[in-house]
């Protein structure tokens, strides 16, 4: 189908009204997108009206509200101790219980903890969700999927050298 001078109004008009090249394309039938892209090339019509928008609204989850810090009383007087008081044993650690995500793959936003939870192929499948720091994961997924270097493993200085004694 070619261009005819009707046609040619009619892009130009619904490019300044800002819509997308796919939009357009449809409403004039016969031609496709890359053709609108490259006949508002050759016009010349790079400046628009409006930008095109999106025909879905992006989702932002709310951000929780931080508490506001309790203001506590300075003693007046700190007691004095002549011996420290004996610390309490520290225990260890409470094993991390994974709980269902918050986010989806149409919520996940770029700031959010990507870990997954989950069965990919369930229903309940699932993203943490939770405030990202660093790197694509939470504080406490971080530490699960960062683990340290251990030492005396493959890989080494002593390694290297035999195997490139093996070589020469």
């Amino acid at each position: 189908m070619g261009w005819t001078d009707e046609r040619v109004a009619t892009l130009k008009k619904l490019w300044l009204d800002g819509l997308s090249a796919s939009q357009i394309a449809k409403q004039l039938g016969g031609v496709t997108r890359n053709a609108v892209i490259g006949k508002v090339h050759r016009l010349g019509l790079s400046g628009r009206a409006a930008p095109s928008q999106p025909s879905r609204p992006v989702y932002r989850p709310q951000r929780p509200r931080p508490a506001a810090p309790a203001v506590a009383a300075a003693p007046a007087i700190a007691p004095r101790r002549a011996e420290p008081a004996p610390r309490p044993a520290v225990p260890a650690p409470a094993p991390f219980v994974e709980l269902s995500g918050t986010a989806t793959v149409l919520t996940l936003g770029a700031h959010m903890c990507k870990w997954p939870i989950g069965d990919p192929s369930s229903n309940e499948f699932s993203f943490c969700g939770r405030r990202a720091g660093e790197s694509p994961y939470c504080v406490e997924h971080a530490r699960v999927a960062y683990q340290p270097a251990q030492k005396g493993k493959k890989g080494g200085a002593n390694e290297l050298a035999r195997a490139l004694r093996r070589y020469i």
